[in-house]
């Protein structure tokens, strides 16, 4: 990157990604628990979300440090196509929930 104002448009565009996606998820738990269990549904649901991403985290700085950021990033292109596939083939189970 060459200019401050593309790092600025970078994470302006990270906040609506996660603005958008995180909501949602929240949303989806919210309307899927009853009321008196949704501070333990959210708290699950945030454990999830923790326990998946340490193995990612160290994944990605284990590939970044031996094989550089190009085989870190095409690691994440993979498990992005990987998961997509894995949606197409689930998807009447993806829509019932």
């Amino acid at each position: 990157m060459q200019t401050p104002w593309q790092v600025w448009g970078l994470f302006a565009l990270y906040g609506l990604h996660l603005g958008i996606s995180k909501g949602l998820l929240l949303a989806l738990v919210a309307n899927s628990i009853p009321a008196n269990l949704r501070g333990t549904a959210f708290g699950f649901f945030n454990l999830a979300v923790g326990l998946a991403l340490l193995p990612a985290s160290l994944l990605a700085g284990g590939l970044w440090q031996t094989l550089g950021a190009e085989a870190t990033f095409i690691a994440g292109s993979m498990f992005a196509i990987a998961a997509v596939f894995l949606l197409v083939i689930n998807r009447k189970k993806c829509l019932q929930i």
